[in-house]
């Protein structure tokens, strides 16, 4: 056996890349296996390899000792047993659940995220939601009492888009960034500033600005409440998201950026900036505030009429593992996990922007009723950023908490904005 030299046939001074690393093809790879190229007993000797015991096979190929690699959330590494030994942790996309609620006909479609593929479900909890339940003292908020009366005209299907066209914002993407409870809040106080602007004003507003200067008893990207956003947009008031756009968090959602948009008052309630806009390139830094926000009922006619008569609405829900993997049709939350262990079936709360309602009639011919709400994951979500959730039966609890608002809008606003729109 000759002990020396390069294998016959390879110029490459006895190594070669491979996948990170180098391996070896020098003649003493006969004696060991531990960094050696996977196909030298079969390139240069002809042979198979006296594998080690501590060396793992994947797709083909061996790995040593302490190799990794990643199954979409969890990672597996060579054990000395010669066995790889995957992390057990329940991952935001599993594809198992897409299949079943797919086969089984709920009545919605599922789908596969690249967004939130090789995401912990803990982490999709953690990063893509964020708003607190409200406290005792919130929840026990008095509901404004609305007249119903028999003239009251609710039709079948309502979109806030289709009767205030240009008015009615599109969603935003909070990314990995637990703020729900800005997003929502930004969306609603834009459509109602537009809507009782009469497109006078038609603000998207920052909720990078809420995030950032918004942080008494609030998280930032870490989750926050949302009467703590209304009181700030009544108290302080908010810039447009062109003068202060998002911007993800660099490190961990704790690393909230500095507030770089104050406001003073400049009497009657109104208030002006005190900075230039953190995006150089717009020059608008106007305050937009808001009046107190007001608790609707939880029953759906009276939701269907304000958001008929004044425009979108913020609920707050239960996001339940199965609402990731949501691609279309009216969603309720599904029981295809009952059978795995708990880490599997987890929720928490967030917050969203309810738009208008529907009903749709299925096979059967059984009526299925619809809210239509706007999610602020971005627009390749859902239904172009939109979901379809059962209307009337309090589904997550969407119907639990649902909050209306007006802007602080004076005629002189109206009028200043609009002379600067000709």
């Amino acid at each position: 056996m000759i002990l020396g030299g390069c294998c016959p046939g390879r110029n490459d001074q006895c190594t070669v890349p491979y996948l990170d690393t180098i391996c070896y093809c020098d003649l003493f790879c006969n004696r060991t296996v531990s960094d050696c190229c996977p196909d030298f007993w079969s390139h240069c000797l002809g042979t198979t390899p006296p594998y080690p015991p501590s060396s793992c096979e994947r797709n083909g190929h061996r790995f040593h000792s302490g190799a990794t690699y990643k199954e979409n959330c969890n990672l597996c590494t060579c054990g000395q047993n010669g066995r790889w030994e995957c992390e057990q942790h329940a991952c935001l996309i599993e594809d198992d659940m897409i299949q079943e609620i797919n086969r089984r006909g709920y009545g919605w479609r599922a789908t596969n995220y690249s967004q939130f593929w090789g995401m912990t479900l803990d982490e999709g909890l953690q990063y893509r939601l964020g708003t607190q339940r409200p406290s005792r003292t919130i929840m026990n908020m008095n509901e404004i009492q609305m007249n119903m009366n028999g003239n009251d005209h609710l039709p079948s299907y309502f979109n806030a888009a289709d009767k205030w066209p240009r008015k009615i914002h599109e969603p935003l993407d909070q990314g990995n960034c637990n703020a729900s409870w800005a997003f929502s809040t930004a969306a609603v106080a834009s459509d109602r500033i537009s809507i009782q602007s009469m497109g006078h004003m038609t603000p998207q507003l920052s909720p990078q600005n809420l995030i950032s200067c918004d942080t008494r008893h609030q998280g930032g990207c870490s989750g926050g409440r949302i009467d703590g956003a209304w009181w700030y947009l009544r108290r302080r008031g908010v810039v447009t998201e062109e003068c202060y756009p998002f911007s993800l968090p660099q490190q961990t959602p704790a690393d909230v950026a500095r507030c770089m948009m104050q406001s003073q008052a400049v009497g009657r309630g109104k208030r002006q900036a005190t900075a230039h806009c953190p995006n150089s390139y717009s020059y608008h830094n106007d305050i937009y505030q808001s009046t107190p926000p007001y608790r609707l009922s939880s029953n759906e006619n009276e939701i269907m009429k304000e958001i008929m008569d004044n425009g979108p609405v913020q609920a707050i829900m239960e996001v339940h593992e199965d609402f990731f993997v949501y691609k279309s049709g009216i969603y309720r939350h599904t029981d295809v996990n009952y059978h795995k262990p708990s880490e599997y079936r987890k929720h928490a709360t967030h917050s969203v922007r309810i738009t208008g309602w529907g009903e749709e009639r299925d096979y059967n011919g059984r009526t299925h009723k619809y809210w239509i709400a706007a999610n602020s994951w971005g627009k390749n979500w859902g239904e172009d950023g939109y979901f379809r959730i059962a209307r009337g039966v309090n589904e997550c609890e969407i119907e639990t908490f649902v909050i209306g608002v007006w802007g602080r809008v004076t005629m002189e606003d109206m009028h200043n904005h609009h002379g600067r729109r000709k």
